[in-house]
């Protein structure tokens, strides 16, 4: 396709054509083509000094500059197109410094003369111009120079002028909260105007000046009655054409009321009082059948929510967005959702009376629907729905997409490890969830269950009971399996005996010890099973070479066989445990005797849990006795993680676990992350926890981390997305960074994160990591 040349036409090409023909290009060549022809032509006229079609070709500059071409060569004109008299010429120049300046530049600079003369201009036209851009991109230093000329206009009878002056002075404001005190005086006066106009305007104005001042919030909380009286005048007020939407007069002043009195009402008694009484009119008095009235009642929630208003009050926003819950829009359904999670922890009888609504919001087709409403079921749970709330999710995880399942599973145990009634029944849950779930589990669920089970004596039958029936048959879940493995090991003697209270209706149910070292072997020799799951499986397979005394000589085949597999871990391993039954077999029975009763860490939150027969606290780590063998307290410690067992198991004098102190990664807006380590060789394994000291939930937390080139990082997901307020839980995410060259570790986080509807994102480098981390 040939296009004509630009260059040699007598008149420039205008701009309607120039689009034209960039639209008309078939390839992304052909355009750039188009586009550094004319930007050829565009210069040349520049260096020329070409005034006469100075607004033609800067008006194209800024369209192809919107295109995503380099336009910087045309700031200088627009300066000079500001300068002119001309209102066209004008228009074009602030135009194009709004879009190719910015505060940054020191031509930005240049432009202030120009501005303070326009804001003096007899044509309100182009004061209206100068306004805007300086609103736009007005730097600190412009705030200063340019605060009295606003503030002068703010005072103009000209409503257009002031609405215009208002907005910019939102700008300098937010460059400079000291220039409050110039505005002062004027803001007051504002707020008894009668156009709308000027009062959405002053309205967003008080708003910004008493997020960015305190002195001033307190000034401006004694106009809260007068802000009362303006929003009971616009739901009180009857038919305005001038200011009516679909039947509500001005929603968008009423909103930017509703949002200032939230600013104002925030931990102020008496402020909340003022405003009780309208808030409730205003919730009770809209209709909510569109959109523009959903608006102003979602402002009047967040409202209500927000400042320490009745509890009455409260149920009734709670209520509202119930009513949103079944709203046909998705939309609406999603906000409520999320505004629920965010009040839940203030008001939570409230929103249990909506449990059902919300958990059938559990069945919606739109996965971002979905997710909320799982994480919004966590949070209602107690100790009184727990029963009704797992079942229920256990139907959604059986059915959920897998990218669910892993902060489903995680979430469902931490709410029976706080709420459950029993252990029997906790154990039978999370049986449930991990046969569920299938392979999308977290390793520290399996480590988890691992330490409930070891924690209760009278379920160490019953639990392997249970889980011997659930993979007798299936062995493709390998969570599931790794737990019934270290079970089996640890307990397959009970469960063979009998001697243990057996589940109804399976008083009858009897298993051989033959039985059990096949399911151990199948496990083994399978070859879908993955490496961890094998580890369990032999280390299960010694530990009952003591208790299953007439299958030794088979499990000692089992480890020869194995002293030649192919894979480091599992040779390691066979070939030291079958120097257990030559070299060291006088040592064999100590060394893979019970281990002791295992307290995980991650979930232990010191509260008492009901046991089978009744209340039972927390027991402590058994000790080891002086009369205990020396040697068996370090063997002991190297089986208690059969994932994290390396080395060579003989080497009892080397102490691979030393304690790494923590690490305050951040304590910034509320939000606490702390770093916790366990190390092994050269792999660093990093707990991150964050929590929430504010009065609101923190959502859609993302955590990034990097690490030099020489090191490499594997960051795991966390178990949520949202930080509870008021430190009400939190938020854990694993990672694993490995450091062959024992060098300094260094890191760079980045957090993003919405708190109370503001999007936060904080970066930074990590230098001062422990010692213990590296060397």
């Amino acid at each position: 396709m040939k296009f004509p040349d630009l260059s040699s036409l007598s008149n420039p090409v205008r701009l309607r054509d120039l689009i034209r023909q960039i639209r008309s290009a078939k390839t992304a060549a052909e355009e750039r083509a188009v586009v550094q022809k004319e930007c050829a032509y565009i210069r040349d006229s520049f260096r020329d000094e070409d005034n006469t079609w100075r607004c033609r070709n800067v008006a194209k500059l800024l369209y192809v500059s919107l295109l995503g071409y380099p336009a910087h060569f045309g700031q200088l004109e627009c300066l000079k197109l500001i300068a002119s008299p001309r209102f066209t010429d004008k228009r074009i120049g602030y135009l194009g410094a709004m879009l190719l300046l910015d505060e940054r530049q020191d031509i930005h600079v240049m432009i202030t003369n120009s501005l303070k003369n326009d804001l003096n201009h007899s044509n309100q036209y182009i004061t209206g111009l100068a306004l805007c851009a300086l609103g736009a991109i007005c730097s600190p230093e412009m705030s200063r120079d340019l605060g009295d000329e606003v503030e002068r206009l703010m005072k103009s009878s000209n409503v257009y002028l002031k609405k215009k002056a208002v907005l910019c002075a939102v700008r300098i404001i937010r460059k400079v909260p000291e220039q409050f005190d110039i505005f002062q005086n004027t803001i007051r006066s504002l707020l008894s105007e009668k156009n709308h106009g000027v009062l959405l305007t002053a309205t967003a104005l008080v708003t910004e000046v008493c997020q960015q001042n305190t002195q001033a919030l307190h000034v401006f909380r004694k106009l809260v009655p007068n802000l009362v009286r303006i929003l009971k005048n616009l739901i009180m007020s009857g038919y305005s054409p001038e200011h009516d939407v679909s039947g509500i007069s001005d929603p968008f002043l009423q909103v930017h009321l509703l949002r200032l009195l939230r600013v104002l009402g925030r931990n102020d008694t008496e402020a909340s009082d003022t405003m009780n009484d309208i808030l409730a009119q205003v919730a009770t008095n809209t209709e909510n059948s569109k959109n523009v009235g959903n608006a102003i009642l979602y402002e009047t929630v967040l409202t209500i929510m927000d400042i320490k208003s009745e509890s009455g009050l409260r149920v009734l926003a709670v209520n509202i967005l119930g009513r949103f819950l079944l709203n046909n829009d998705k939309n609406i359904r999603y906000v409520a959702l999320n505004t629920l999670l965010r009040v839940v922890h203030a008001d939570q009888n409230a929103v249990q009376r909506h449990r059902a609504t919300i958990v059938e919001c559990l069945k919606d087709v739109d996965v971002s629907i979905k997710r909320r409403a799982m994480e919004l079921c966590f949070a209602l749970i107690n100790s009184n729905n727990i029963r009704t709330m797992i079942s229920e999710m256990l139907e959604f995880l059986a059915t959920c997409e897998t990218e669910f399942k892993a902060d489903c599973t995680s979430n469902m145990f931490l709410a029976m490890d706080r709420f459950a009634p029993s252990r029997r029944w906790h154990v039978d849950q999370m049986i449930k969830v991990l046969t569920t779930a299938g392979n999308s589990v977290r390793d520290d669920i399996v480590s988890s269950l691992i330490s409930i089970i070891s924690l209760t004596p009278e379920l160490h039958g019953y639990a392997a009971h249970q889980l011997y029936k659930t993979i007798e048959n299936d062995i493709t879940q390998q969570p599931l399996v790794q737990v019934a493995s270290w079970t089996l090991g640890e307990f397959g003697d009970i469960f063979v005996s009998g001697q243990y209270k057996k589940p109804e209706n399976e008083e009858n149910f009897q298993i051989s010890e033959e039985k059990v070292i096949h399911t151990l072997e199948h496990i083994l020799n399978w070859s879908i099973s993955t490496v961890i799951t094998r580890e369990y499986a032999i280390n299960a397979l010694m530990k009952l070479s003591t208790r299953f005394p007439n299958y030794t000589n088979r499990i000692q085949s089992v480890m020869g066989h194995y002293g030649c597999n192919m894979n480091l871990e599992l040779q390691t391993r066979a070939v030291e445990y079958a120097s257990l039954f030559t070299a060291h077999n006088d040592i064999r029975a100590n060394i893979v005797e019970r281990m002791p009763i295992l307290i995980n860490n991650q979930i232990n939150n010191g509260e008492q849990v009901e046991s089978v027969d009744g209340p039972m606290e927390q027991p402590s780590r058994i000790e080891t006795t002086d009369n205990t063998p020396g040697t068996e307290a370090n063997i002991l410690d190297i089986l208690d993680d059969p994932v994290q067992t390396n080395g060579n198991l003989f080497d009892l004098g080397h102490d691979n676990h030393n304690t790494i102190p923590a690490m305050i990664a951040l304590n910034k807006n509320g939000l606490s992350l702390t770093f916790t380590f366990e190390r092994e060789d050269t792999t660093l394994t990093i707990i991150s926890t964050a929590t929430n000291s504010t009065p609101y939930n923190i959502t859609n937390f993302v955590f990034k981390a990097a690490v030099p080139k020489t090191f490499h990082i594997e960051l795991y997901p966390a178990n949520s997305t949202t930080i509870p307020a008021n430190n009400a839980g939190e938020l854990r995410q694993e990672m694993k960074v490995s450091n062959p060259n024992r060098e300094k570790l260094r890191m760079r986080i980045k957090l993003s994160y919405i708190l109370n509807t503001n999007s936060i994102s904080e970066e930074m480098e990590l230098n001062a990591f422990p010692e213990q981390c590296y060397k």
